[in-house]
């Protein structure tokens, strides 16, 4: 229970502006960061930017500036995306800071002692904005335009010297590490791709480049810069000042709990990194979780087809906590997901504002009504108030299952079916006909006001701002929140005062 817990997003790639995928992987990450510490986890949580590599120095270079200047803005962007998102992560990284260039140095360093990477010529199939090489059998021929068939970004042909990783050599240890670890590649669906590209046979990696600058040089040859994935995956490092053998951090968090990025980068962190470390004899990250893509429409959102939806419009319109509801409840986690304007409206309406808005108005404005805003002082438990109040103790272990398994689908369903039972508890109750049977009363009040607590408490990871305002009615803060509190039944100081509570959401007017 008190084990440490180091979640990391991917750093994301600042050539542009923030787009929902951006905000999804933040979102989910920070769902998992919170919840942890309310279970009483110590929790690092990292999330920066990728800031080297071609791609970039071509976006500086047709803005007029210098790469750095271009990121320094750039950054700037991801870095306020985290606080309208309301992240509560640990650290920011970015790859243009000295830590992470001395960590990625000291890794290189370690990989050409121990004879990992030799120099050669590569000739083949390179990605820009992939930051990626292609095999033949991945690049297609579209209208006259050589583009990867994996990610449907233009391809050119690349010759030039280079350093080559001696991935082949890690191709049988890397299926045996799959074997003896099951749940290192996490969905299932996303393991068996991995797997299945490493039996296809790996090939020696090209990890410099010398047709840019825009990069850490190679210590040993500075007309090469380290290929950003080498320079990029090392951050999870970096960000706790690996190699410092003395840090206390890299002594806590590392191997990292779990590597949560988009499955269209899962080759680079669940083949390549891992190759790396094995190379360096360096501890593996636990688990590698390749999430879907959020779609516009039926597409992957992107820069070149123009079709980015901007989390901070509608967030704007909407607010933070509908959007963040909206994605980690009505995406299937794992899978793809779209969001469109009439399902996060349906969304808003259904769940947040009737289910649990307005519960927590109708029980906090009922004891107003006929407790004076306090709790009830007497109160006696009937067998269906303990039935609807038991089932987070009987389910407790199962939901702390579902967040180790990432099992996000199953823990917002749990999270729904006690609002349905909830609302239906206080209507089949009907506490304004008990009015003559006070003790009745009294403990109907009381068992709804521990469900929405309950309930809370769980939904706090999701809607944090909006649960803390629900919480507030019975005077609980935020360094208080214990995850393990829902399984009591008697947490509510009896006789105390509670505060009111506004309208948490508003119901959206939707035109037929």
């Amino acid at each position: 229970m008190n084990k440490n817990f180091y979640i990391t997003t991917p750093i994301y790639y600042p050539s542009g502006k923030p787009h929902m995928g951006h905000a999804y992987s933040s979102i989910i990450a920070d769902f998992f960061a919170r919840i942890k510490r309310i279970q009483d986890s110590k929790v690092f949580f990292l999330t920066g930017t990728d800031e080297h590599g071609l791609k970039i120095q071509r976006a500086a270079e047709a803005k007029g500036m210098k790469p750095k200047d271009f990121c320094d803005e750039i950054s700037k962007t991801f870095k306020n995306l985290s606080k309208v998102l309301n992240l509560s992560n640990t650290d920011f990284i970015r790859t243009t800071e000295e830590r992470h260039s001395k960590s990625v140095i000291n890794l290189w360093n370690i990989l050409e002692k121990k004879n990992e990477i030799y120099l050669s010529k590569y000739s083949g199939w390179y990605s820009v904005s992939d930051e990626a090489f292609y095999s033949d059998n991945e690049v297609e021929d579209v209208d006259g335009v050589k583009k990867s068939n994996i990610s449907g970004s233009l391809v050119e042909w690349v010759e030039e010297e280079s350093f080559f990783f001696k991935l082949s050599k890690w191709q049988e240890p890397l299926l045996k590490y799959y074997e003896d670890n099951p749940k290192f590649i996490l969905p299932e669906s996303r393991k068996n791709e991995v797997i299945s590209f490493v039996k296809s046979g790996l090939k020696d990696l090209s990890v410099s480049r010398k047709s840019f600058s825009w990069g850490i040089k190679v210590p040993s040859n500075k007309d090469h810069v380290i290929y950003v994935w080498l320079d990029a995956l090392t951050n999870y490092l970096s960000a706790l000042n690996y190699p410092d053998a003395s840090s206390k951090l890299l002594k806590d968090f590392w191997p990292a709990t779990l590597h949560l990025i988009g499955k269209d980068i899962l080759r680079f962190h669940a083949v390549y990194w891992p190759a790396f470390l094995l190379a360096a004899n360096i501890p593996l990250p636990e688990r590698v979780y390749g999430h879907g893509w959020i779609l516009s429409g039926e597409e992957k959102m992107s820069k070149s087809k123009g079709n980015i939806l901007d989390p901070l419009e509608i967030i704007k319109k909407y607010g933070l906590d509908p959007l963040r509801y909206y994605l980690i409840k009505e995406v299937s986690f794992g899978n793809d997901g779209n969001i469109s304007q009439d399902k996060l409206e349906s969304c808003i309406n259904s769940d947040l504002a009737n289910n649990f808005g307005n519960l927590c108005q109708r029980v906090i404005a009922f004891n107003e009504k006929n407790l004076n805003l306090k709790i009830p002082d007497k109160i006696k438990f009937t067998d269906n108030d303990m039935k609807v109040l038991d089932i987070f103790k009987k389910d407790y272990e199962k939901i702390f299952k579902c967040i180790d398994d990432q099992d996000i689908n199953s823990y917002m369903n749990f999270i729904v079916e006690q609002l349905f039972a909830a609302n239906k508890y206080f209507n089949d109750e009907e506490p304004w006909k008990k009015k003559s049977d006070i003790l009745r009363l009294n403990t109907i009040i009381y068992v709804a006001m521990e469900l929405i607590r309950k309930i809370t408490i769980m939904l706090y990871p999701v809607i944090p701002t909006s649960s803390l305002k629900v919480l507030n009615i019975f005077g609980i803060k935020e360094n208080d929140i214990k995850f393990a509190s829902i399984q009591n039944h008697e947490t509510l100081q009896k006789g105390a005062k509670i505060n009111k509570i506004n309208i948490l959401f508003n119901k959206i007017e939707k035109n037929d």
